[in-house]
């Protein structure tokens, strides 16, 4: 039987410590296992995270096992290999398939029937992965795609036309990577077309403008990287996001990666595009308004990650 309150962590580094943290503050559950290759690293995280626990709600975190996920609502996973210099894309995607082939069917052994949040990059190829290895419905299978990037895009935004980032409406779909690309023409502002709000506030270069932050948020990661050689706080806030969405049923719209099923002509591979998410994972995909150059750009990206995927085994 499903316990609502608990949730499960796979992989204790910047990313899966940052996301417990978060989640411990978001008072969803009231349950929380850390498992990592490293005992110590989990017990160490488990310890400093519930010495928080007296300033934030009611909570039981511990380190654990794969043993512990039976009864789990929701299992994050972050754990991976971070690219190396000199690596390739290939090389990190088979490196980090061959540690999912150790994880996913470790979850499906547990009897987890809860939903899945894959985290690790590359985070499509890695959510279609988990589709293919955890015997869960596909619907039950989710990455945190593209919601950071249109999180960064929406401030970028915010801060372009001085509005609260809140009320910008926009989104960055595709492979969350390079080829990723961001649905102007249907982006808004609190209803209002963004072109036609970008110039009531003075700005009339738009397509300067979009190829500039769509840029910046591209390169954000690398921004990052380069100043302080890790990102997390804000996939953190990501997974409490998606996570939030989940528990509360909420049937709110984020850009999560999943298994496509004919949209946009796309199928058999997990990329990001607007979707309804709710208390069983993926409800329904939003086919948002794209223009002709924008479907482009989403089947280029497509084949990027339909190239990866072809050269991958799967099989667990």
């Amino acid at each position: 039987m499903i316990n609502d309150r608990k949730v499960a962590i796979i992989g204790c580094g910047f990313v899966g410590s940052s996301s417990a943290f978060a989640l411990m503050q978001s008072g969803i559950f009231s349950e929380m296992v850390l498992i990592d290759v490293d005992r110590n690293r989990a017990e160490g995280e488990a310890l400093d995270i519930s010495h928080g626990v007296p300033f934030a709600s009611p909570m039981k975190i511990y380190a654990g096992d794969y043993s512990d996920l039976g009864d789990a609502a929701m299992v994050v996973v972050t754990a991976g290999a971070a690219q190396k210099p000199g690596e390739t894309r290939l090389d990190l995607v088979n490196k980090n398939v061959a540690i999912f082939k150790s994880i996913i069917p470790q979850i499906r052994e547990s009897g987890f029937s809860g939903v899945l949040l894959i985290v690790s990059n590359p985070v499509d190829v890695l959510t279609y992965a988990a589709v293919q290895m955890s015997g869960l419905p596909e619907a039950k299978v989710i990455g945190s795609g593209t919601v950071l990037d249109t999180a960064r895009l929406r401030y970028m935004l915010g801060e372009h036309v001085d509005v609260d980032p809140r009320d910008v409406h926009a989104y960055v779909m595709g492979e969350h990577g390079d080829s990723e690309l961001v649905a102007w023409s249907s982006a808004t502002v609190a209803g209002v077309p963004l072109s036609e709000f970008c110039e009531l506030h003075g700005h009339y270069q738009h397509r300067e403008a979009e190829a500039r932050i769509a840029e910046d948020v591209k390169n954000s990661a690398y921004t990052i990287i380069e100043k302080k050689h890790a990102t997390y706080y804000g996939v953190a806030m990501a997974v409490r996001r998606i996570c939030t969405a989940v528990m509360r049923d909420e049937d709110c719209v984020l850009p999560v990666s999943s298994l496509m099923v004919g949209e946009y002509g796309l199928s058999d591979l997990c990329i990001s595009m607007p979707t309804i998410v709710g208390r069983n994972g993926v409800v329904a995909r939003v086919p948002v308004s794209i223009n002709d150059d924008e479907e482009k750009e989403l089947q280029k990206s497509a084949a990027a990650l339909k190239a990866i995927i072809e050269k991958v085994d799967f099989n667990a």
